[in-house]
């Protein structure tokens, strides 16, 4: 395994790692102002993942930089031709950060509702907007022989994509569904498994679509031998495993195979593009691959040192971080101010 292999493996373990922690993160946000039937309710929902949703971006921004340094052309080509689409889901973190943030600096109910509804459409978006660029980049956008981006904002906005939008959309409601379910006592966390059990359906009508969509729209499944086909298999099979799970109650397994499956469904994406980066569409002899959107290999080599010592650290620590704050919250746990 050379080192542009390694570097496009562990970029695709990041966005893993980030849709298995930031994705029931965005979950819990999009459900809040339904599940949280007062303004106790709510609170209880935002401190379920208060102490972990800004460490659960850092693996967004390590991500980033890792494709920034790795790949730079990649980087360039996907932010540029993806920029508005990317323009709007950063402001919806921001609006979600300030949103958790500045919620509880006043008691007045209208100031409350108002960032109460600012932290649903600021998770909602990048909930369904990283499904949209996923999709776009295994099923294919316009790039010239200069690795530029030639479309527009509205070549994005494509069946396939959209399709994926929805399916990362319900997958992460259904994983924070049951992650507020576990993390949760009381009428809260009732309401959260019911919502569970009534989303599971759905997110498997959306999840068998797009799997089968995904032969006709891209050359997924033609790639890399039966490997793709077989991590599609094993997405389905998990989903279908939480929500048996799910009905006997045994939420934690549900949990967990919820999260097997979002890493599948990254496993399965990114296996299908290697050794390409971005597909181009129609040309596709202009497609990024790892050998010509990667940075030179002494740049590679400083990157895999760096990362050897500082990634097993901030597993440890969120690990850490993790364990301290496991305890179940109750409604009794919310001071009043």
């Amino acid at each position: 395994m050379d080192l542009n292999t390694l570097w496009f493996i562990l970029i695709a373990v990041l966005f893993a790692g980030y849709f298995f922690l930031e994705g029931f993160d965005y979950g819990v946000g999009i459900l809040m102002p339904f599940l949280g039937k007062d303004d106790k309710g709510r609170r209880l929902a935002i401190n379920a993942i208060g102490p972990h949703w800004d460490g659960n971006e850092v693996w967004l921004l390590v991500a980033g930089g890792a494709t920034f340094a790795a790949f730079p052309h990649w980087y360039a080509t996907l932010f540029s031709g993806f920029y508005l689409a990317l323009l709007l889901m950063l402001l919806g973190l921001i609006v979600r950060a300030v949103a958790l943030e500045y919620r509880s600096k006043d008691q007045n109910p209208r100031w409350r509702a108002l960032w109460d509804w600012l932290i649903f459409v600021g998770s909602l978006l990048p909930a369904f907007l990283w499904g949209v660029a996923f999709a776009n980049i295994v099923r294919g956008v316009p790039i010239d022989a200069s690795m530029n981006y030639v479309g527009s904002f509205w070549t994005l906005l494509n069946p396939y994509a959209l399709l994926g939008g929805l399916v990362t959309l319900g997958a992460f409601m259904l994983h924070g569904a049951l992650f507020l379910h576990l993390k949760t006592e009381g009428a809260l966390s009732d309401r959260a498994r019911g919502a569970a059990w009534r989303l599971w359906p759905a997110v498997v009508l959306l999840a068998a679509a797009f799997l089968l969509a995904t032969w006709p729209a891209t050359d997924l499944y033609a790639q890399n031998g039966s490997l793709p086909l077989v991590l599609a298999l094993l997405c389905a099979v998990a989903l279908l495993a939480a929500g048996l799970l799910l009905r006997v109650r045994r939420t934690g397994w549900a949990f967990a195979l919820m999260g097997v499956t979002i890493v599948l469904l990254v496993a399965f994406l990114m296996t299908g593009l290697f050794p390409r980066v971005m597909v181009s569409r129609p040309a596709p002899a202009n497609s990024l691959t790892i050998y010509t959107a990667s940075s030179t290999p002494y740049t590679l080599k400083v990157m895999t040192i760096v990362a050897a010592i500082m990634v097993p650290l901030v597993l440890v620590y969120q690990a850490w971080s993790y364990w301290i704050f496991r305890k179940r919250l109750r409604r009794d746990d919310i001071l009043e101010y």
